[in-house]
């Protein structure tokens, strides 16, 4: 076991259903340092970008075919240690679901293994993309710690009446709740605020995937996503929460269940609606010519400040509101027509302060903080994995 106030160095996978992220960092007597960063795009189609920053013997940027995220691991792999950069010491991985039974982060054995795979039935799209790349990473470096690191994990100290779904005990009982995602956003959020986080603050994580969770006392009572990343808010491609009688006519009518995963994960949302592209920036350019591209938008924004409402009636009230994610952090005209109409809350934008993605944007004085914070999933997995790996 290494010690603790050792240079150490940690490799992080950030694995999406089409994509792969990588990160290799230096901690410095607890202090951590990014070498490395890169990311393999579009997998599974002829020409993904792919590229690399850091070190000059490092830097890449091209296009290639992978088969799957195992193969795009392989290569970066490849890329980052065929020169002068130092080999890890633990390798950490985000993991969107991890089923009923893995809902802390740690480090990864056979056990850990076989019920990830149990798992896999909860999100099939990201989980065996995870597993493929921990399959290349235990090959490349068979003797490290690895650590699961698990989007569910921040969501566990929902209280059981916001996870229990409305049947049966057995249901409950075989792991049919409501488990929530985007939770190292999460836990990025409350680190980077630390004692500026008020009691009571509702997250927005807005990119191709969205969920708001509500925070007490820095910690989750409620969120949007449920058993899988589909529910919730309208996403980039997804639909979010559904009258269950949609599914049951669509089933009727002839959708088997390979069609209906892909028009729910991959043709719904802001792509479904404007038959356009999922891409926000795209619809913005669109939406004075367009009317499905404003329609897309007008629908998007009801559905976050619809959530935003919810989330602060679970609270009794709020105190700050926190936008991360690619919209979340980018997209001023998206935050400004969200918070329209939220006045009631306590909510006033600054604009001057919105339109610069400026840290603050709410009025000076104004009842309701309004943030926009850039969360970093990647330095989440590192901490997590330098500390585990040298329990």
């Amino acid at each position: 076991m290494a010690e603790a106030t050792a240079e150490f160095v940690v490799l992080v996978f950030n694995s999406g259903s089409s994509s792969l992220k990588v990160a290799l960092y230096t901690f410095h007597i607890g202090t951590p340092k990014k070498l490395v960063q890169g990311e393999a795009e579009e997998i599974g189609s002829e020409n993904g970008p792919v590229w690399l920053r850091g070190s000059p013997d490092v830097a890449l940027k091209d296009t290639r075919r992978f088969s799957d995220t195992g193969e795009a691991a392989e290569f970066l792999i490849r890329a980052i240690f065929k020169g002068s950069m130092p080999r890890p010491q633990a390798i950490g991985y985000r993991i969107v679901h991890g089923g009923p039974k893995l809902r802390k982060h740690q480090r990864i054995t056979p056990e850990v293994l076989d019920q990830l795979r149990q798992a896999t039935k909860f999100a099939p799209l990201h989980v065996p993309s995870a597993l493929h790349v921990i399959e290349q990473a235990t090959k490349a470096f068979p003797d490290i710690p690895q650590v699961a690191c698990f989007d569910t994990a921040f969501h566990r100290t929902l209280p059981e009446h916001a996870a229990r779904l409305p049947f049966g005990r057995e249901f409950w009982d075989q792991g049919l709740k409501r488990y929530g995602f985007h939770g190292l956003v999460c836990e990025s959020v409350v680190r980077s605020l630390s004692n500026d986080l008020p009691s009571r603050a509702v997250v927005a994580h807005l990119g191709n995937g969205c969920s708001l969770t509500a925070l007490k006392n820095g910690q989750s009572v409620e969120t949007t996503m449920g058993l899988t990343p589909t529910g919730g808010v309208m996403m980039g491609t997804r639909p979010g929460d559904l009258d269950p009688g949609v599914l049951l006519n669509l089933l009727a009518g002839g959708y088997d269940k390979e069609r209906l995963d892909s028009l729910l994960n991959h043709h719904a949302g802001l792509l479904g609606v404007s038959g356009t592209s999922s891409d926000m920036r795209r619809l913005l350019e669109l939406r004075e010519k367009d009317e499905n591209a404003k329609l897309a938008i007008q629908m998007f924004c009801y559905s976050i400040r619809k959530a935003i409402g919810s989330l602060s009636a679970v609270l009794g009230g709020l105190d700050m509101l926190i936008f991360s994610g690619g919209i979340g952090e980018h997209a001023a005209a998206i935050r400004n027509e969200i918070c329209s109409g939220l006045e009631f809350l306590g909510i006033e934008i600054d604009e001057t302060a919105n339109q610069s993605n400026a840290p603050q944007i709410g009025l000076p004085g104004s009842r309701s903080d309004v943030r926009v914070v850039e969360a970093d999933e990647d330095m989440e997995i590192a901490l997590h994995s330098q500390r585990l790996a040298n329990l």
